[in-house]
């Protein structure tokens, strides 16, 4: 049969369709958003997205390497700029002493020959979360939605549920307890044989215990309808927020167990190396990215095209 997405808001303020924040835009509106083909690629437009990114990380290093020599100078300044690239205290101490070791064991001496060292190493960590999401095997596939405020929750849905086809809505009034109108959207997902049911929850900042155990009482509640419920958890979170996005990731996966990630809004931020600190430190599969705001720039993650793009040098 044809897939099928059943879209759910639950939200303490207002169960409804719509965004717990004003940027992010209703389901319905996202679908009906542009959907022509573009004629530049998806790659094309990755790399694109990416500049400023590159401009710390990636092929931003060729200035830093070329005509150096390999010494402790060159590799404080390589964890400098990683830094400032948002990868992290410990992810960054981590890839200097690999590259340290790797230069020492393959006796490198041109610092040009790192950069080949550095795009292996930063794509081995993000190999280790290149997981697709796969809906298949369970009806309907939960997939329970979390994040705070203006990551770009509700768009991703909107984006993801236009995957699918035929999207139906579970509402109930304002003010409806969240966990129950979950309830009612697995049942009516039940009773309609229904593929896939996307559960839309309310932005809430990872530092308010009393919403954070709201998430927990929903998990609750799923699995009383479904012991294996949801499927998928998973955090949205917005790259531009840098090293504030590891801690979300920490206090959502250490309150309902993460089970996979979509990095929003990496075009036009410096701050993309994130994404390697969050890959690092937690290993929870990278589902998807976000590099703009067409239906079509919601993709599947794919760690060698990202670090492909991320190191491609410029003409």
């Amino acid at each position: 049969r044809a897939a099928q997405a059943l879209a759910a808001e639950a939200a303490e303020e207002a169960v409804m369709v719509v965004p717990p924040a004003e940027e992010e835009q209703p389901v319905e509106e996202i679908a009906q958003e542009q959907e022509k083909p573009t004629k530049e690629g998806f790659f094309a437009r990755l790399k694109r997205s990416l500049l400023k990114t590159k401009e710390n990380l990636g092929s931003g290093f060729i200035s830093l390497f070329r005509g150096k020599k390999i010494d402790d100078d060159l590799f404080e300044e390589l964890e400098e700029q990683l830094l400032i690239a948002d990868v992290g205290v410990e992810t960054t101490r981590k890839i200097i002493t690999n590259l340290t070791e790797g230069a020492s064991r393959k006796q490198l001496r041109d610092a040009e020959a790192l950069y080949g060292l550095l795009k292996e190493e930063m794509g081995e960590i993000l190999a280790k979360v290149d997981e697709p999401l796969n809906v298949e095997g369970k009806t309907p596939f939960v997939i329970l939605m979390v994040g705070v405020n203006g990551v770009g929750k509700t768009t991703t849905i909107g984006k993801l549920a236009r995957q699918f086809n035929n999207i139906p809505v579970i509402a109930q009034h304002t003010g409806a307890d969240s966990a129950s109108v979950i309830f009612d959207a697995i049942q009516a997902a039940k009773a309609r044989n229904i593929d896939v049911l996307i559960a839309d929850t309310a932005g809430r900042l990872q530092n308010k215990s009393h919403l954070m155990e709201e998430l927990k009482k929903i998990v609750r509640v799923m699995k009383k309808l479904d012991v294996e419920a949801p499927h998928e958890v998973m955090l949205t979170i917005d790259a531009s927020t840098g090293q504030n996005a590891v801690s979300q990731a920490k206090l959502f996966h250490e309150a309902v167990g993460l089970t996979g990630i979509t990095l929003t809004k990496l075009d036009g931020t410096a701050k993309g190396g994130v994404i390697f600190s969050v890959a690092d430190q937690f290993g929870i599969p990278i589902r998807y990215i976000g590099v703009g705001e067409r239906i079509e720039d919601l993709r599947p993650f794919k760690a060698d095209d990202f670090i492909e793009a991320l190191f491609a040098r410029e003409d």
